[in-house]
């Protein structure tokens, strides 16, 4: 007699990671990691959609029933949303009456002070200046590093301006090598 062995089946994949709670940092890095988990779950389209609208009498139930859940549905990513805020911000944002209006008064808070943040990294790049006493290498990664930053941020820079702007920050040491390069073809 042969003893036949089971493997149980793998379960099903759990959705996304649910994201750390928002507190009011970082807004953007929470919201891309929100609307990935949202996405899991099939309910990122009602971040995006205005509710259906039903007729005052209208008897149609097919259309009812779609309502309710569409409803439904909302209910649940508002209140995915609202799990994701810290509770003093859960306070504040707990009356809002759908996800999509919840997650646009979000983003009008939120991006807004995140321009702060372009406007420090501008200044970042502006104000950067290689010097003799660092090597050239480690200065060049910094300024790759705020170039990057830049970039996450929604700034566009071509790559000509990008190596023109390195050029301009080689340290006063390098000044022939500097000119060097500004006349090559």
């Amino acid at each position: 007699m042969s003893t036949v062995s089971f493997t149980p089946l793998a379960s099903a994949p759990a959705h996304g990671e649910k994201p750390p709670k928002f507190s009011g940092a970082d807004f953007k890095r929470w919201q891309q990691k929100m609307l990935f988990y949202l996405t899991t779950l099939n309910l990122s389209r009602f971040l995006k959609e205005d509710p259906p609208v039903v007729v005052e009498g209208d008897s149609d139930t097919q259309r009812r029933t779609a309502v309710d859940a569409w409803n439904h549905d909302d209910f649940l990513c508002r209140n995915y949303i609202l799990n994701g805020l810290d509770d003093t911000l859960y306070s504040v944002y707990s009356s809002v009456k759908t996800a999509k209006e919840l997650w646009d008064s979000l983003e009008k808070k939120y991006k807004t002070e995140d321009a702060g943040i372009k406007k420090f990294v501008v200044g970042k790049f502006l104000d950067f200046k290689m010097i003799d006493s660092k090597t050239v290498m480690s200065q060049v990664q910094e300024i790759q590093i705020i170039l990057h930053n830049l970039l996450a941020e929604g700034m566009e820079i071509n790559e000509p301006f990008q190596v023109a702007s390195i050029i301009e920050k080689l340290p006063p040491m390098w000044k022939d090598f500097k000119n060097y390069l500004k006349h090559k073809r």
